[in-house]
């Protein structure tokens, strides 16, 4: 065959060729409802086909149209399985999305049975989160595992970029997705990406009239994205030069894999369209419920605590949706009875970070004054916790002058409320306590020795000054502070509380909020719209730096569980670095006024 005559078939034309190459000729109608198309669309192109010689009078495929099939037949998978699955709380903790149940069969398994009817054997699966659980799978259907050990830290573009080489007539899909229909075909003409015919506002894509994928306009509704896509020569060399150069200079770590087919503003892939009711994409709980509400994947004992705690039956908790995964716990939200409440499930290694008992003791001391937000159940073993949710509230924007300002007046107001427990936070037993976890002569960081034996010099200084012994938040960061409609303010989350100089409170506002040292000038003076005391306010360098080592030890821990911060990481370990220096600086011109003043 010649190419030339190829690049004249429209994608209307390699659609219904290619079907012919499997199913016969029966009449026109037949043909127009098996593809979907006109019949005015059916009569031109089998005319068109009929002219180039890829089909005979009766419509039968000709031996060139067989030759050209035959080479351009799909040969492999690429199925991507390695994310965790966040949105699937409360049913990820143990099982990955790609091992759920649905109307009988595990998606994944369902997906290889589909590709093995449609003649592909080499499949690989990319894994990550819970890899263990496809292993079974090599043995079962020959398939060939790919592990991606940053998961947990970049999105599904690293997955592809581990199967990069094997991009040439091959299927690209998702492990989570569930087909009517058996979306892979024996022969493949084209390369496409799957849409559904359905519009939605957030999509970035749309097809247009002539099956090409481009992206929306600001007011456009797009295309639900499917996730499923075949690539042939030469687009398949296309995406594997994009994925070369995106994982390379390290600023895609966030990216799909799909932004590999953008050419300007046009895939280079063309549009393969679904009807709305073939496939099923399952991200959350909410999802697989829609889809078999009789799937076991469903039992959950964290839906049927919550269903006790708030004495209803499981049905009644609805409208689940995953909030964003925090620095500790995963969240979700659901509404039960017309009202919206939030659980907290505590995060990976969390048992060795948090006490369980003494975070339920602070919350029997602020229990009912509307300090936090309301509690409903507690568990002073697991952590689990179910609160109301805060509806229409903000949190407190630390780039934002009143906010601060009224957050910090709040503060100072509980600092002085005169609330106890018994225990208390030490900020110094926590940097040991965090460096044992992690296992103090392998920090990341070269200087670590150097830089904790200076921040232990500040503790003397800290230990020689006056300070209140208060209940003290210690995690109160700009994300803990909520504003309410009404104009109250409630602190949440009180899982590191304890007793201690409340001052510490100030230096982890600053830290958690990236201060710089002007920042951190104008948030004391907040706290402090009175005026501060010299000694006062070097005591507050002092945490700053005893506080940024805390939290980097914090986060060399949670490195070794697979969890990675970025910049804040980075910039906890400056701040301890950095506030030991501007302490000796400002301790020296301290002295230096006392010592004038003494001599006048």
């Amino acid at each position: 065959m010649n190419n030339k005559n190829e690049d004249e078939m429209n994608i209307q034309e390699k659609e219904i060729l290619g079907f012919l190459r499997e199913n016969s000729f029966e009449n026109q109608r037949h043909l127009a409802d098996a593809v979907g198309y006109s019949l005015g669309v059916i009569n031109r192109s089998l005319k068109h086909l009929m002219q180039m010689d890829y089909l005979s009078d009766e419509a039968e495929p000709t031996e060139t149209a067989r030759y050209m099939l035959q080479e351009m037949k799909p040969k492999r998978a690429v199925i991507l399985a390695a994310g965790a699955g966040m949105r699937m709380v409360p049913i990820n903790t143990g099982a990955t999305k790609g091992m759920l149940k649905v109307r009988g069969e595990i998606l994944i398994e369902r997906l290889i049975r589909q590709l093995h009817e449609a003649g592909i054997r080499e499949i690989y699966i990319v894994v990550g989160f819970l890899k263990e659980q496809y292993e079974y799978l090599i043995d079962e259907y020959q398939v060939q595992l790919l592990v991606n050990p940053n998961y947990g830290t970049m999105n599904n573009l690293y997955s592809l970029a581990l199967a990069k080489e094997r991009l040439a007539n091959a299927y690209i899909l998702p492990c989570d997705i569930w087909c009517e229909k058996n979306p892979f075909r024996k022969y493949e003409l084209y390369s496409w990406y799957m849409v559904s015919e359905e519009e939605e506002k957030h999509s970035d894509v749309r097809m247009n009239r002539k099956y090409e994928l481009v992206r929306c306009g600001r007011k456009e509704n797009g295309n639900r994205m499917i996730g499923i896509a075949y690539l042939q020569e030469p687009e398949s060399g296309y995406v594997k030069r994009q994925i070369k150069g995106m994982t390379e200079n390290g600023e895609h770590t966030d990216s799909f894999w799909e932004e590999t087919l953008w050419k300007d503003e046009v895939m280079v892939t063309a549009a393969r369209p679904v009807s709305a009711g073939e496939t099923f994409e399952i991200n959350t709980y909410e999802q697989l419920r829609e889809l078999d509400s009789d799937s076991g994947d469903l039992d959950s004992d964290i839906l049927r605590l919550a269903a006790q705690a708030l004495e209803v039956g499981t049905e009644e908790i609805a409208d689940i949706t995953v909030l964003k995964k925090g620095m500790t716990n995963r969240s979700f939200r659901f509404c039960c009875k017309g009202k919206r409440y939030i659980m907290r499930i505590p995060g990976e290694g969390t048992d060795q970070l948090i006490n369980r008992r003494e975070e339920y003791e602070v919350y029997e001391a602020i229990r009912d004054k509307k300090i936090c937000d309301d509690i409903y159940y507690i568990d002073p073993e697991n952590g689990y916790k179910i609160t109301a949710f805060l509806e229409n509230a903000r949190v407190c924007n630390p780039e934002e002058p009143e906010d601060v300002k009224q957050c910090m007046a709040y503060l100072r107001k509980f600092h002085e409320s005169g609330l106890k427990v018994g225990h208390c936070f030490d900020v110094f037993e926590h940097i040991e306590y965090y460096e044992s976890l992690w296992g103090g002569e392998r920090s990341a960081y070269r200087d670590y020795a150097i830089t904790k034996q200076k921040v232990y010099e500040l503790k003397k200084y800290i230990d020689s000054r006056e300070h209140d012994w208060a209940l003290t938040h210690i995690d109160a960061v700009p994300d803990n502070f909520m504003f309410l409609e009404d104009g109250e303010i409630r602190l949440i989350d009180w899982e590191y509380a304890g007793m201690q100089d409340p001052h510490v409170d100030i230096a982890m506002f600053a830290i958690y909020a990236l201060y710089n040292r002007e920042q951190v000038e104008a948030l004391i003076k907040a706290y402090f719209p009175e005026g501060v005391k010299g000694d006062v306010r070097l005591k507050i360098y002092c945490y700053i730096a005893a506080c940024g080592l805390l939290w980097s030890n914090w986060c060399e821990y949670k490195r070794q569980k697979g969890v990675e911060f970025g910049e804040y990481s980075l910039r906890q370990y400056r701040y301890a670095k950095d506030y030991y220096r501007i302490f000796h600086e400002e301790e020296d011109i301290l002295n230096a006024r006392k010592e004038e003043e003494g001599n006048v």
